[in-house]
């Protein structure tokens, strides 16, 4: 009995090898932007919170909604002030405060596009007298 030794081409598993490489790194690199990309949204909102805190401490101390939207933009050091929305309530000794602010967040994800987020936050404070 004699043993037939097969010698298999192995040229033939190396395109399916790079298609399965090309799929998968598509995937990877689009995950690791995700992850990038929701990073810095977190970061923006994070600033976003700060920067209303800040506004309404102000404003339940001094009564003044100039002076509020100036520490909210002060605060907020890494989002761009011209697109900061910032909004205040009147102040009444006694009686709760709020400063409302918004900010346009653009993210960019390869293979998904660029989309617009709408970043908000609300900080409540009662009014010093």
């Amino acid at each position: 009995m004699k043993h037939l030794i097969t010698i298999k081409d192995h040229r033939a598993d190396d395109g399916a090898a790079l298609v399965e490489f090309a799929i998968v790194l598509s995937l990877l690199v689009m995950l690791v932007f995700g992850i990038v990309e929701f990073g810095r949204a977190y970061n923006a909102q994070i600033t976003l919170t700060h920067a209303t805190r800040e506004g309404v401490r102000v404003l339940a101390i001094t009564q003044d909604s100039d002076a509020a939207r100036a520490a909210t933009v002060g605060a907020a050091t890494t989002l761009d002030p011209t697109k900061l929305s910032i909004s205040t309530t009147d102040c009444s000794p006694g009686y709760p405060t709020q400063v409302v602010a918004s900010y346009p967040f653009f993210l960019s994800i390869p293979l998904v596009g660029e989309r617009t987020l709408t970043l908000s936050s609300t900080a409540v404070m009662r009014c010093g007298g």
